[in-house]
């Protein structure tokens, strides 16, 4: 299964959502799809809601084998986490789809560090879901404990 998820900004992204119904439509997904469509305009043919509540957003996140997401920081982290194979297309300023183009970077740094795939541009999203059978990512590893081992060392100190 497939979730498409855009997130919670007051910007629409019609742009993937129109993206991912067309695949769907043209039989190139050939996959369940679920997407959380936000404040967008555009209504998808497949299933899709506005938003979804805190326990149906993590049973989406947890039950589905893809996640195509916009390039926010906690939604890619959280599914890198969970080792779903993420596809980041990044909300840009241009379309109206974000003030400013920070998503664009985030989700490049990630594809570098081999965590998620980025796909910066919606018209690439077929041959990124194409690359995702052979890819093999990184697994996510948090560097918040050595942080805080640090600081606390650093506190101590003192």
């Amino acid at each position: 299964m497939i979730f498409v998820t855009v997130g919670s900004q007051k910007f629409p992204f019609d742009r993937l959502i129109r993206k991912v119904d067309q695949l769907v439509r043209e039989g190139i997904i050939e996959d369940e799809v679920f997407i959380q469509t936000g404040t967008s305009q555009y209504i998808p043919t497949c299933p899709h809601r506005a938003f979804c509540g805190q326990e149906q957003f993590a049973e989406l996140m947890e039950t589905c084998d893809i996640l195509i997401t916009h390039g926010g920081a906690g939604t890619m982290v959280d599914g890198v986490k969970l080792g779903k194979k993420v596809v980041a297309v990044p909300r840009l300023a241009r379309y109206g789809e974000h003030v400013d183009d920070h998503q664009l970077e985030l989700t490049a740094r990630l594809h570098e560090m081999n965590l998620l795939c980025a796909c910066p541009d919606v018209e690439q999203l077929p041959e990124a879901l194409r690359d995702l059978s052979s890819r093999r990512f990184e697994s996510f590893h948090s560097n918040t404990e050595a942080f805080l081992t640090s600081l606390d060392s650093y506190i101590r100190s003192l």
